[in-house]
Order: C-alpha cells, then structure tokens, then sequence
C-alpha cells in the first residue's frame, strides 16, 4: 500500500491506538462513537478499513439516532454492512436501549413533562408514524412501565379516552403521564 494511499488496515496502526486496545485499557467511555461501531463491525472492505466504513455510516445515516431510526434493510444495504454487521449494530443498540429499563431499584422517577419526554425520546425519535404512549408511574412518580397505547398516520393520532386508561387498570394506584 503506498503512503499517499488514504486507506490502510487496522494492523498498520500503533497497536496502542488500535479501537479494541484503547477501549480494554482506558474503558468504553474513552473510545469514539466511531471506534464502538468499528469494534462492533469487526472488518472493513477491501480500500477502506473498519474505521473508514464505520464513519461513513454514521456520516450517510444522520448519527447513531439515524442509525437507530433506519430499518434493518436500509442498514444492510449501506456498503460494508450486510445482514450479519446490521444484526449486531441493531442488538447493540437496542441492549443499550433494554439497559435503562432494567433494574427495577434504578427506576427513573418522572416529576415533570420533560422528565417523561425525556424517557422516551429515543424510542420516540426512531418511529415514522405518530404514536401514543402512556408511562404508568407509582405513588411515588417512579416509572412502572412504558406502554404504547395507539398508533396513528404520519401526522397525527387520534385515540378514545377509555383506550388510554384500559392498560393502565391492572394497576391498582399509579398516575399516568400521556406522551
């Protein structure tokens, strides 16, 4: 490979510098957004390594929250990225996705609208039709559960009042917060 080339491998770098290396000794919060793709894509193409590729997608598909809104097949059909690379990429980011909602003692706690805007934001930003969510809250304004409740047309979403509260009457006290 010649030096004027712009591509090289992942091998060819310091091997303290390499994305794998640097996340093992100085942690995951240490590494680029683009070096947690890479390790997660594994491989490159042949011209352009890992790095390269992991930056163009980010780069074609508007960020991780663009990432996270395209379906599969839109993930698998950017180049370097198949069915297996798009798989990881999606589990990756819906175990990040399941992380926040696991531990029942680490509840988050909703004392505004912001605070449940924030909750489901994320979630919220990958959808291409309006939808209604209820977050069901307990006496102490700690989240119970996260519910989708309606799904509308691309611009709005139109619901009866008694659907909101059928999912919320397995709980005996709470409040809910429409969203």
């Amino acid at each position: 490979m010649s030096q004027n080339d712009n591509s090289y491998r992942i091998t060819d770098m310091d091997k303290s510098e390499r994305p794998r290396e640097r996340l093992e000794r100085l942690g995951a919060g240490s590494v680029s957004t683009i070096e947690l793709l890479a390790i997660l894509m594994r491989t490159g193409l042949p011209g352009e390594n890992v790095l390269q590729v992991a930056q163009r997608l980010i780069q074609e598909m508007g960020g991780l929250k663009g990432l996270h809104r395209a379906s599969f097949d839109e993930v698998c059909r950017q180049k370097g990225v198949g069915p297996a690379k798009a798989a990881q990429l999606k589990a990756a980011l819906e175990l990040g996705n399941r992380l926040k909602l696991e531990d029942p003692d680490e509840r988050a706690t909703v004392h505004s609208p912001g605070d449940a805007a924030a909750l489901i934001m994320f979630d919220m930003s990958a959808k291409e039709q309006e939808e209604l969510w209820v977050v069901i809250l307990d006496t102490r304004n700690r989240v119970v559960k996260i519910e989708p409740v309606y799904k509308g047309s691309v611009n709005s979403s139109q619901v009866r009042v008694g659907e909101l509260f059928k999912s919320t009457s397995q709980f005996d006290t709470g409040i809910c917060v429409f969203c």
